[in-house]
């Protein structure tokens, strides 16, 4: 897809995302990785910004043509889920992490009709986690979700068996393989420091620096 070169040098570009396999960072569940990254700064660049919703957009023209509602994971898929919903003429939602401690107690903020057919919008996708919490959440209140668009995705094995055993499918914008080729081409990394890459990705919790 000609989004996903476009959009990996996109995040190369401006920072989103640091490559460090020799210097390896620690992730907040321990594991050691040679990637960083933070999505957040893409809502800072209009260029960028507009090529992930336009790339999010055409996702879901393609893969999820029935969806009437977006719906934004709180908070880093908030904006990008409005922007999609503003592309494609769309209602939105955003999904809180819980339910709210005071007022009505909503995790859902907007307007979610039981008969709706929605696609939960992330900014990143590791292990599947958060995202699939949102989407049983949006199921609670009745509503369909025929599936999960993202920006990125580190293509992780527990990704793919997460969504599997919830019996849900996810599209990205770009992902981890073709960030590390963009890498490659813009001689960010050698040719070991790809193979390090590629081996990290297929079994991060047993990968060593």
């Amino acid at each position: 897809m000609e989004f996903e070169q476009t959009v990996a040098n996109d995040l190369l570009r401006i920072k989103a995302v640091t490559l460090r396999p020799d210097h390896p960072f620690t992730w907040a569940s321990g594991i050691k990785a040679p990637i960083y990254t933070d999505n957040r700064l893409t809502i800072s660049y209009p260029d960028v910004r507009q090529h992930i919703y336009q790339g999010m957009s055409d996702l879901i023209r393609r893969f999820y043509g029935e969806t009437t509602v977006t719906a934004g994971t709180a908070t880093a898929g908030i904006p990008h889920a409005a922007w999609v919903a503003e592309e494609l003429g769309l209602p939105m939602i955003y999904v809180r992490s819980k339910p709210k401690d005071h007022g009505q107690g909503r995790q859902i903020e907007g307007v979610l009709a039981p008969d709706a057919k929605v696609v939960v919008i992330d900014d990143l996708l590791s292990t599947g986690g958060s995202v699939l919490n949102a989407v049983k959440a949006v199921q609670k209140e009745g509503a369909e979700v025929l599936g999960v668009v993202a920006d990125f995705s580190y293509q992780l094995p527990a990704l793919d068996e997460n969504f599997a055993a919830a019996n849900l499918t996810y599209h990205t914008v770009t992902n981890y393989s073709a960030l590390i080729e963009v890498a490659e081409e813009n001689n960010l990394v050698t040719v070991d420091q790809k193979e390090s890459l590629h081996a990290w990705r297929k079994d991060p919790a047993n990968w060593q620096a």
